[in-house]
């Protein structure tokens, strides 16, 4: 991550995925961002600190785990960080050892301290555990200069309530910082929202500061493959996530030597991170991991590369990009463009090599507008019926409306994919069983009139659950995802096309289908987040690594700026427009 660091403990939040929520029309459509945290508790409230002890479990007891900041001293080309070495063996007899704490080996993210410009070399680990564990993660924020407070776990009451919850504290004793979960009682003396355990600090100047809060993890194995990492800056912090983070598969991760297990050891000292020599399958959470960098000292895989992800027909492009996403609201107000409007930018669209348009709903006479422009102008079309949070059944008044209208359509030939739902499981609009359903019944509805690919939109990690591969993916007849490398603050502009890449290679595997990318962009305006730096540069920088590295397959997010909408936590929900970067000129 970009920026100073206050390194306050390896510690962040994992009880899952935030979801983005992709709201349609004026109920903010394609919303990218993560919710508001509400404020400080009111004074009054009294907190009772009670330290429990015995083995991790999902409400974590006194686990500790001990933290390092690792200063590497890097080499004119490379410098590797290593484990420290366990302790000299001894030949007398060892005292009664001292009551041990077990602690279970997880993967937290590694914050490390790069003293000088240089390259440096993070090797790959990979750890698996073995039953939910509840520990210290890693997260950080950018405040500017002043008094702040962070962290701790907020709650909403709706009467006087006595909250009981585990909390991350920190601890320092000289250059060591110890974060330690603990079970806390909070008394809340009335209705309202409280964060409990909060942390207060005090910075001079703009700064990143890293703090811990409480993470849950699931069992599973968790990789990070190798990094290579030039750094520009004097006391640079990176930051190395494993990922799978709280995602359990149906099947063991394959690896090429057996996974570490977990390790009881003494709480006196760190447990040493497993190293591995060759690099690990890869999954992602929201965000996703950065991936791995083009080196000549990278290791190898052990495993066979991924089959071409052969899409096929029109939904593989002769040039570097294949799509774009459209949605036929006035950019500075929201409201629905002219017919006249939605021909001038699918011409646009047209002229900019761009053989695909993607909507995503009925409304604002979507169907007739923007398929009468594709007609002319000779363009295909992905179709979708948008889910909202009123219901996920065919007979949701507001579904049946969209099925309706797109049965009554007359121009199916220029169709080549029908997306029902846009993050509707992520947003939980629909469990994946009724989500299998309403494919079903959306698919019986159009019979005879279209019998073409159907998928979802949904992101990795939803892909990832057992119980949304088991429903879906036997109805879809392609992979369907959205991939947005800006929320993965390890990712670099330059490096979003890879990113892109190894997202649609682990997604390849999911379902044993082919991939598309039915959203990839990256703002230009917002907050940056770690190294995923916002601005035109940045996103034009953006946009031509996804196009060398994989175009041709995916549908870029989106046409233009919508400024009708709020900007949301990362200050960037209005300035996804790619208009600049395809110097394309719109209607509004």
């Amino acid at each position: 991550m970009k920026g100073e660091f206050v390194a306050a403990a390896l510690a962040a939040l994992a009880s899952g995925v935030s979801a983005a929520h992709h709201r349609h029309a004026h109920e903010h459509l394609f919303k990218k961002g993560l919710n508001d945290t509400a404020a400080v508790c009111t004074p009054g409230c009294t907190t009772i600190w009670k330290t429990m002890t015995g083995e991790p479990t999902l409400v974590a007891p006194s686990t500790k785990t001990q933290t390092q900041i690792l200063t590497v001293t890097p080499s004119p080309k490379t410098s590797s960080i290593q484990a420290p070495p366990p302790p000299p063996p001894t030949t007398q007899a060892p005292p009664p050892p001292p009551a041990t704490t077990e602690i279970v080996v997880v993967p937290t993210a590694v914050v490390t301290t790069c003293p000088t410009p240089g390259t440096y070399t993070f090797p790959a680990t990979t750890v698996t555990i073995q039953k939910t564990t509840t520990v210290c993660d890693a997260t950080s924020t950018k405040v500017p200069p002043g008094t702040h407070t962070i962290g701790g776990v907020t709650t909403v009451v709706v009467t006087a309530t006595t909250v009981t919850c585990p909390v991350a504290t920190i601890h320092t004793s000289g250059s060591v910082t110890t974060s330690t979960i603990v079970q806390t009682t909070y008394v809340c003396p009335s209705a309202g929202t409280y964060t409990i355990a909060p942390i207060t600090t005090t910075v001079s100047k703009e700064t990143v500061i890293v703090y811990p809060t409480p993470a849950t993890y699931s069992p599973g194995t968790y990789t990070a493959p190798q990094q290579v990492v030039t750094v520009t800056k004097t006391g640079f912090v990176y930051i190395c996530p494993l990922t799978s983070k709280g995602l359990t598969t149906s099947t063991p991760v394959s690896t090429s030597t057996p996974a570490p297990a977990p390790t009881s050891v003494k709480t006196q000292a760190p447990p040493p991170p497993p190293v591995k020599t060759t690099e690990a399958p890869k999954k992602s959470e929201t965000p996703p991991p950065p991936p791995p960098a083009k080196t000549s000292e990278a290791p190898k895989s052990s495993q066979a590369p991924p089959p071409p992800n052969n899409n096929g027909g029109d939904l593989v492009s002769n040039n570097d990009h294949l799509g774009m996403t459209y949605t036929p609201y006035v950019g500075s107000t929201g409201q629905c463009k002219t017919a006249g409007q939605v021909d001038s930018d699918i011409s646009a669209i047209k002229n900019a090599g761009f053989s695909v348009v993607r909507v995503y709903s009925t409304d604002c006479n979507t169907l007739e507008n923007v398929g009468n422009a594709c007609s002319k102008y000779g363009m295909k079309m992905i179709v979708g019926v948008f889910v909202k949070s009123s219901g996920c059944s065919i007979n949701t008044p507001d579904i049946k409306e969209q099925v309706d209208k797109l049965v009554a359509w007359g121009k199916w030939d220029i169709v080549v994919l029908l997306v029902v739902g846009n993050e509707a499981i992520m947003n939980n609009y629909c469990s994946p069983e009724q989500l299998k359903q309403l494919i079903t019944d959306v698919k019986g509805k159009c019979s005879g009139k279209f019998n073409g690919k159907v998928t979802i939109s949904e992101t990795l990690n939803i892909w990832q659950r057992e119980d949304v591969s088991s429903n879906l993916c036997s109805e879809v007849d392609i992979t369907g995802a959205n991939i947005h490398p800006y929320f993965n603050n390890g990712v670099a502009p330059s490096e979003a096309g890879q990113f892109v890449r190894g997202q649609i290679s682990i997604l390849q595997k999911i379902c044993n289908k082919s991939v598309i990318t039915l959203e990839v962009g990256w703002p230009s305006g917002g907050l940056d987040n770690g190294l995923a730096v916002v601005g035109l540069d940045a996103q034009s920088i953006a946009v031509k690594s996804i196009r060398e590295e994989c175009g041709n397959e995916v549908v870029f997010f989106s046409l233009e700026n919508d400024s009708w909408k709020q900007k949301g936590s990362c200050g960037c929900e209005d300035s996804w427009g790619l208009g600049k970067a395809f110097n394309i000129l719109t209607s509004s």
